[in-house]
């Protein structure tokens, strides 16, 4: 999978994970992809409700120890 940016949210917790996600897909364009990592557990919770309410697309969500990562399409 092709991804556009990588944002590095490992040892923030909830929300600052998803407002650094909305602000870096803010500055992609339609379609490109963002990979965000992060140690936050609710973050799989967040990610996904983030997705619904904002319509961009979670393409993907691994779990790897006490590591998530999160692959976001921008709408």
């Amino acid at each position: 999978m092709h991804i556009d940016k990588e944002l590095d949210a490992r040892g923030l917790n909830c929300p600052l994970p998803i407002l650094k996600a909305k602000k870096a897909l803010s500055e992609m364009q339609s379609g490109q992809t963002l990979r965000v990592l992060a140690t936050d557990a609710g973050s799989v919770r967040d990610f996904q409700a983030f997705a619904k309410q904002t319509g961009n697309e979670l393409l993907e969500q691994l779990t790897v120890g006490t590591e998530f990562t999160h692959v976001l399409r921008r709408r």
